[in-house]
């Protein structure tokens, strides 16, 4: 057996993990929670021209979303963001007395698939690497040795400065990231290093390794180079031959796998559309949308047994950090019971055929949280104000909630609703 794969078989270093940050719970009103947002004194649909600077969504395993408390991902992957902008003006009042605000200085994310540099370069060369799961660490090992005969970046210099990127899929979270470090001005890189996963080996058969090649310029700009994927499901774990070091040929990728349909659990809940009557005025001109997270049931399991999940709302076109809410954490459960209320307020008639509620379930873990699924519930029509948007992409069953909803004011419409992959908006600060 070869130096590099004895040294696979033999690293045995421990690391403390850091204990799980517990996200605080929100107050407990009997037996239902409710969340507000506080209030300022202007309507914040009262100008839909400035309503219509809203942010465009970019994949939630993209979302790299960080408070004083928190990152919300699920993941950079292969993929990067361009830079974002923000619009000139911003505007910042709520309505009234619990929680739909405006705009507000939205980002203008737009993902740029392989940091838009995919399919600028030529897929070639080779990967050197080897893999072995060390029952007593319950650690996966990726020995990556060196690349060969990549593609050249630098065409003049006939050069790259490569780098390698690992990911386990379906989990593309900053967890499931690993990398080398890059080797400068060579096509033929040697890197000689372990990457190391620690994941428990029952979860790890039903994953997939990725391993991607990257070139990174000055700017720290990446260019996609070639990729290897190894379906773990299907591999031979006590097969000697399967712990050697083996050539790979780079290939292009084909398809985000992330955002194929897979099941991703349900959540149960309930709307409620509140007209709020106005004092010598027949009709109210404002109204408040309740939101009930009752429930979510079969979630997926990213970490084993360890999930602990929470539900963040907001609504959309406004992505502001004031407009959003969230329930607190239930742990060690893929069916936990949150019974927590949301109240918007704010709403015109009219707006609510422009609003959508974004409705997103996260894992939270140590500093991050891992996307799991989401809902997006609207009148689904593609555009708002007078805008075309990608998020308003409701599902027939997401629109029909909350056509119910608008058609039986002061009515609870309950429903159970597939989660789904989305594209989410960034939160804008």
């Amino acid at each position: 057996m070869g130096a590099p794969a004895m040294a696979l078989l033999q690293v045995a270093n421990l690391k403390n993990q850091a204990k799980v940050d517990n996200l605080p719970e929100e107050l407990v009103h009997s037996a239902e929670d409710v969340s507000t947002v506080p209030s300022q004194p202007d309507n914040p649909f009262s100008h839909p021209d400035k309503l219509k600077r809203m942010s465009k969504s970019v994949p939630a395993f993209l979302q790299d979303e960080s408070d004083d408390r928190e990152t919300d991902t699920t993941s950079e992957s292969s993929y990067q963001l361009s830079r974002h902008k923000k619009s000139p003006s911003s505007l910042t009042n709520l309505s009234s007395s619990s929680g739909m605000t405006s705009l507000s200085s939205v980002s203008s994310s737009v993902m740029s698939v392989y940091s838009g540099d995919f399919g600028n370069l030529e897929v070639k060369g080779n990967i050197q690497f080897a893999i072995d799961y060390v029952d007593s660490l319950k650690e996966l090992h990726v020995f990556v040795a060196q690349c060969k005969d990549l593609a050249a970046a630098d065409v003049k210099k006939q050069r790259s400065d490569p780098y390698v990127k690992t990911y386990l899929l379906p989990d593309k979270g900053k967890m499931g990231k690993k990398k080398t470090l890059v080797v400068k001005k060579t096509l033929n890189p040697v890197y000689n290093e372990i990457l190391r996963y620690k994941i428990e080996k029952q979860i790890l058969k039903t994953q997939k390794l990725n391993l991607s090649v990257w070139h990174r310029d000055t700017f720290k700009r990446n260019s996609f180079l070639g990729e290897v994927e190894l379906d773990l499901e299907t591999w031979d774990w006590d097969n000697k031959q399967n712990k050697q070091l083996k050539w790979y040929p780079l290939k292009r990728k084909t398809a985000p796998v992330a955002l194929e349909a897979e099941n991703r659990g349900e959540m149960k809940l309930a709307l409620q559309y509140v007209p709020e009557p106005i004092p010598g005025k027949k009709l109210p001109t404002t109204g408040e949308v309740h939101i009930w997270v009752k429930e979510c049931l079969d979630l997926p399991q990213l970490r084993g047994s360890h999930l602990n999940s929470f539900v963040k709302c907001i609504i959309l076109p406004d992505t502001s950090r004031k407009s959003r809410q969230k329930t607190r954490a239930v742990g060690k459960t893929t069916s936990p019971v949150f019974n927590h209320t949301m109240v918007y307020d704010g709403f015109r008639p009219e707006d609510l055929t422009e609003a959508c509620v974004e409705l997103t379930v996260w894992d939270h873990y140590k500093l991050t949280n891992q996307f799991l699924g989401g809902l997006r519930i609207g009148f689904g029509t593609g555009k708002s104000y007078g805008t075309e948007v990608d998020w308003m992409d409701s599902t027939s069953e997401e629109v029909a909630l909350w056509e119910k909803m608008v058609k039986s004011p002061n009515t609870w419409i309950e429903a159970t609703l597939p989660l789904r992959m989305l594209l989410i908006a960034k939160i804008s600060k």
